[in-house]
């Protein structure tokens, strides 16, 4: 499943070519999931955000620069046709999670690209005439069009922790969120109430930098600290490399992220460790396939 990195690297893409746009046309696939991307149907795109795993596309309905004001450059990398654009507030936004499988693109034309794709579940036509398709091979994603602000029918969306770089994410924070349950600390990772946007993958990676045994149900002050830093470390960096690529994920040019090629942790039970070379183990925790040194992260 896409994480924090993966949805950032997407956001950045998307959010220059779009932001300024007008939705003119949208259609859906049937199903209660997706039904509701026609909603933003007469809406300008005033930004393009991310909150955890959830890619939020500000919507506002007064209308804005016309496709006659843009040029393709504009278009492409954001221009003058998009200043004052962010200082319109956003009456609604459209929510998109991708789930496991989830892809958006921006598409030139319309062409044949909305017609007769079995994996398509929604797409938007822009202003401009390109066109915004989402495909969703195992329809685990999940559309919403709901009033700026208000989560109230996304639940997990409206239960969000702080974000990693957030100034409220410290060390105690993430000590006393761990600490209030008895759930062990990855499950209580990847609920993301502690922290928004860590998944398997980057839960994985964290807890190894910082030496903290995922099976563990309480965090000290100092390993709390260590895995707070090392979550910031490893989301960033796995910006900064286009995200992981396992199986699915590509990003909105449909290129796959190379930040598999610098994993310590994840998904290499039974390899030697980076630090120390003991043997890596695996489990199944609460689920969730999981890689811990024995040694690097004493229980």
């Amino acid at each position: 499943m896409p994480e924090l990195p993966e949805v950032e690297t997407i956001r950045r893409q998307l959010a220059p070519r779009l932001v300024g746009c007008s939705v003119t046309e949208a259609w859906a696939f049937p199903s209660a999931k997706f039904d509701q991307a026609p909603a933003a149907i007469g809406s300008q795109v005033v930004e393009v955000r991310r909150r955890g795993k959830y890619l939020l596309v500000d919507l506002r309905r007064d209308g804005g620069p016309t496709a006659g004001d843009r040029t393709a450059g504009d278009r492409t990398v954001g221009g003058p046709a998009h200043e004052g654009v962010h200082d319109r507030p956003a009456t609604s936004e459209l929510v998109v999670h991708l789930g496991m499988t989830g892809r958006l693109a921006v598409h030139e034309g319309r062409g044949d690209v909305v017609d007769h794709h079995p994996h398509l579940r929604a797409w938007w036509s822009l202003d401009d005439g390109r066109v915004l398709t989402f495909h969703d091979t195992r329809r685990f994603g999940r559309i919403a069009v709901v009033p700026a602000g208000r989560y109230d029918a996304l639940p997990t969306l409206a239960a969000l922790g702080p974000e990693p770089d957030d100034e409220a994410f410290t060390g105690e924070h993430l000590r006393r969120s761990v600490n209030a349950g008895r759930r062990r600390i990855k499950t209580a990772l990847l609920s993301q109430r502690p922290v928004a946007g860590v998944g398997n993958i980057y839960a994985d990676e964290a807890l190894w930098r910082a030496g903290v045994d995922p099976r563990a149900r309480r965090l000290t002050r100092a390993g709390a600290d260590r895995l707070r830093d090392a979550v910031r470390e490893v989301l960033r960096e796995g910006i900064d490399h286009g995200g992981t690529t396992l199986r699915d994920y590509v990003d909105a040019d449909g290129a796959t992220g190379t930040n598999q090629h610098r994993l310590d942790c994840y998904g290499r039970a039974g390899q030697e460790c980076h630090r120390c070379g003991t043997t890596l183990r695996g489990a199944v925790l609460d689920a969730r396939s999981t890689t811990w040194c024995p040694t690097c992260q004493p229980r």
